[in-house]
Formats: C-alpha cells, sequence, structure tokens
C-alpha cells in the first residue's frame, strides 16, 4: 500500500489540514490543502486509501464544472450510469456543470488531485447519496 499523509505525503502540494468543512459528504478522511482563491478557486485534495466522496453535481447557469488533475497515487472517478475511471497520476478529468459523478482513492492507495472550479455564474455544489459499499469494493 502507498503511504502518504501529513509529513509523509509525497504530493508536491502537500496535503494540507484535515477536511473537517466537508467530511459529512466523504467516507472515510481527506486533507484539503487550498492554492488560490483568487479568479479561479483551485484546491489539492488527498484522499487516505477507500476515501471517496459522495456523488454530487456542480450546478450552473452557465459555465461551471470541474477539472481534476491527478498528481499522486491512484484513483476512480465515475459519471452517473457509466463504468468507473481509474485515474493515475497525471490523468486530466473534465466535469461538465450538471454531471452526477463521485471520485477518490482506490482500496490501498492513497489519492491526490487539484481540483479547479471552473468559472461560471450562478454556481454551487449539489451533495448527494454516498457511493455504497458493495459499489465501490466492485471495483478493482
Amino acid at each position: 500500500m502507498e503511504t502518504m499523509s501529513g509529513d509523509n505525503n509525497t504530493d508536491v502540494f502537500g496535503s494540507g489540514e484535515e477536511n473537517m468543512a466537508y467530511a459529512q459528504y466523504f467516507i472515510g478522511k481527506s486533507y484539503l490543502n487550498v492554492l488560490s482563491n483568487e479568479g479561479v478557486f483551485i484546491v489539492n485534495v488527498t484522499f487516505e486509501p477507500r476515501c471517496r466522496n459522495n456523488w454530487h453535481v456542480h450546478q450552473a447557469e452557465q459555465g461551471g464544472g470541474q477539472i481534476l488533475l491527478c498528481t499522486s497515487g491512484r484513483g476512480w472517478y465515475q459519471e452517473w450510469g457509466k463504468p468507473a475511471r481509474a485515474l493515475s497520476p497525471g490523468d486530466v478529468v473534465h466535469i461538465p456543470a450538471g454531471v452526477k459523478h463521485w471520485h477518490g482513492a482506490t482500496q490501498d492507495s492513497w489519492f491526490t488531485h487539484l481540483a479547479i472550479e471552473v468559472p461560471g455564474e450562478e454556481k454551487s455544489n449539489e451533495w448527494l447519496e454516498p457511493v455504497l459499499d458493495g459499489d465501490y469494493n466492485r471495483l478493482a
């Protein structure tokens, strides 16, 4: 199992602080390090093994959505009704506004990505149901 936490984080941006503000929308522990809040919001998100966020949608009247730039470890990304996609460092995921999805670490690896909020109008996040353990455990 890859280890990457606190002082041992091998990600170039560092893991930041434990994500207490959004913990209710995650299974497992995640960590946030805000890199930019000016013009474009960019945050480094680190997931411990098996950690994933709930299904959610980035809403916007115009524009919006999210871009994930995978920087370390191994993870998953899945859109509602589609197969999960394995993620590795260097992968880029473009998530249009209005798409129901989740992302997180694999069962045996830490995972880190930069989350970039795409500028838009009337943006909001809609947090939905958790990713069920049975569905997550079937990913290989």
